[in-house]
Order: C-alpha cells, then sequence, then structure tokens
C-alpha cells in the first residue's frame, strides 16, 4: 500500500484560491490520470476516472474502493481508495513560491497513477471576492475580466505531480 498525493500548481493572475467545484473533498469531482501497474509496469493507454461517489466492493469481499481493475497485460488486480481531508485550494502564495498544493490522496495498491489531466468542474474566486464556477481547465488555462475587481483574472501554466505521502 502507497500514498499518493495528488500535488496541481499554476501561475494565477487576480485569482486568490483554485479548487474543484465542491471543494477539495468534492465527491463527484472525477480525477482523470493514468495507471501503472505495479507488477508488469504497463501504463494504461487511456486515463481512468475515479470519484469519492464511486465506490465497489473490493475483490476480497472486504470493503470497497473506489476503483478496483485489472492490468489488460498481466492480470493482476489493483485498487484505489481516495482518502479525503488532506486536500487544500491552490492560492498565490504557494504558486508564486513555486510550490504545489496537495489536492487529494490516493491510497493505492498495485497501481501508480500518473500524468493528471485537468479537465472542467473548477472553481476559482478573484482577488475582489468574485466567484468564478464550472471552469474548464482542459484547454490548459482559464481568462476572464472581473467586473467587481475591474480586473482581468487569469489562470494558467497548469502544472501536476503525484507525490509518495506518509
Amino acid at each position: 500500500m502507497v500514498n499518493y498525493m495528488l500535488m496541481i500548481t499554476a501561475d494565477l493572475e487576480n485569482i486568490a484560491s483554485l479548487q474543484p467545484q465542491g471543494g477539495c473533498d468534492d465527491p463527484s469531482f472525477s480525477y482523470l490520470f493514468k495507471l501503472k501497474c505495479g507488477r508488469c509496469g504497463e501504463v494504461s493507454q487511456k486515463e481512468t476516472c475515479v470519484s469519492l461517489n464511486d465506490t465497489v466492493p473490493l475483490p476480497t469481499g472486504r470493503g470497497t474502493a473506489n476503483l478496483v481493475q485489472k492490468c489488460k497485460f498481466c492480470g493482476r488486480d489493483g485498487t484505489i481508495l481516495m482518502v479525503p481531508g488532506k486536500g487544500k485550494p491552490l492560492t498565490p502564495e504557494i504558486s508564486e513560491k513555486g510550490e504545489y498544493a496537495p489536492l487529494m490522496m490516493f491510497d493505492c495498491r498495485g497501481y501508480e497513477p500518473e500524468g493528471f489531466v485537468f479537465g472542467d468542474g473548477w472553481k476559482a474566486e478573484s482577488t475582489a471576492g468574485t466567484k468564478f464556477e464550472n471552469i474548464d481547465l482542459s484547454g490548459g488555462e482559464f481568462a476572464e475580466y472581473d467586473e467587481k475587481g475591474e480586473c482581468p483574472v487569469m489562470i494558467s501554466n497548469l502544472s501536476s505531480k503525484f507525490e509518495v505521502a506518509k
């Protein structure tokens, strides 16, 4: 069992925070990434979708996980269990230091997560307090004009990584 923390960063212009629509523990938010088999090293060709809303019984019959999947190459079962309560929004203080904000922890057995894909379902708050909802980051950036703050807002240079967490 290895825990992986999904870490994100971006350049934020006049943005005070960036996180999934319902917060870091949003049960309906979908995390998309590829899986690398811990036995044979094969990386899935397509991204796998994992969310807190989805639970399936473990093959052993004890408990549940957010994902149970068999490696198409070697046939080994792998599971992923999401661990809520560890994430926090990306803020300018974090991003300006060149650091990453923790978003979600994944307890992985038999798989390693790789290559998180930014999609839709994000929210941001401007430094003036304007809320931007249901943002789609699949294009790699977001740009709007904040009427209340009378300034442009932008999210760009998105980056993510998975770190082994203790």
